[in-house]
């Protein structure tokens, strides 16, 4: 039951790295990454290959599946820098499914629909039940770490630029902001973060396949990120251990359904996602933690006799 609940943590922490970063791309800077597990399964992929089959030491590989995300989120960008809103969401959705149609058909670079089995663990799994604990610290530490310094970041005159670019990047524009370069800048840290996670991931359980990479982990970030409230890192932090813990519980809820199949019991858990998320925007659309409207920094003051 111990190491279940610490298995439980350690992929709500998962999730908060994804949260973080959809928070990032989404929730500071409006743009919609329904790619986001590409990129999750692009650090996943990209660290157990180095480290599996190169034989790289795990930090080595876990920094290059970061620079390859970051890599690969500035070229989605670039690539559509015209597109906003709905638009940028169909191509984001196209984009994981591309990569995940990749993994799954050239054996040759992933191994296809085998996936990679034995990734190196971080720490030796000889550890026994110190093995999920000191994962636990390791993604905990991670989650937090980001946590912090996306808080520094939003609250800083760069992440105003973003929420600038967020309500109106024409205004922004027009006002002197590098609308392009924030944009990037956004989608490609958005992009590490999450190739980070799936590196992460990949390491922890010592295995990478296509199947595990299905959209609707997007969605659940979606509604974590949506639970704890857009453009609040903090709140993403929160979202997500507040969604693994309610995904647990209604895996347990659907069981004690009487008369129900295993598949009706799926389908009955899925149900109640949904109704809690039409709950959750009826009841608290702007999420647990709402946006605070950040005041302008005052002019400093200058003695009398004096002019700036």
């Amino acid at each position: 039951m111990v190491n279940y609940l610490i298995f439980i943590l350690v992929v709500a922490g998962v999730y908060a790295l994804l949260a973080q970063s959809l928070t990032l791309s989404w929730g500071l800077t409006g743009l919609v990454n329904l790619g986001l597990v590409g990129f999750f399964a692009i650090g996943a992929y990209a660290s157990a290959m180095t480290t599996k089959w190169a034989g790289w030491p795990i930090p080595l590989g876990i920094a290059f599946a970061i620079l390859v995300g970051l890599g690969v989120g500035f070229l989605v960008t670039i690539s559509t820098l015209r597109l906003r809103d709905d638009y940028l969401a169909i191509v984001t959705l196209g984009f994981a499914e591309v990569v995940r149609l990749v993994a799954s058909n050239e054996i040759w670079l992933t191994g296809g629909t085998d996936g990679i089995a034995g990734v190196p663990s971080i720490v030796p799994r000889a550890w026994g039940p110190n093995y999920h604990i000191t994962m636990l610290v390791i993604v905990t530490g991670l989650a937090i770490t980001v946590h912090l310094v996306l808080s520094h970041l939003a609250s800083s005159p760069w992440g105003r630029a973003l929420r600038a670019v967020r309500e109106d990047q024409i205004v922004a524009a027009v006002a002197g902001k590098p609308v392009v370069l924030l944009k990037a800048q956004a989608f490609s840290l958005a992009a590490a973060i999450a190739a980070l996670a799936g590196a992460i991931y990949g390491h922890y359980t010592s295995y990478v396949a296509p199947e595990i990479y299905q959209p609707l982990i997007t969605i659940y970030v979606f509604l974590a990120v949506t639970a704890g409230g857009v453009g609040r890192p903090l709140g993403a932090l929160i979202g997500a251990y507040l969604l693994i813990g309610f995904l647990e519980l209604t895996r347990f809820m659907a069981e004690v359904v009487p008369g129900v199949t295993p598949v009706q019991a799926a389908a009955t858990r899925e149900i109640m996602v949904g109704l809690a998320l039409i709950l959750l925007l009826r009841l608290r659309p702007d999420g647990l933690l709402p946006e605070r409207n950040q005041k302008a920094p005052q002019p400093a003051a200058h003695p009398k006799g004096t002019t700036p």
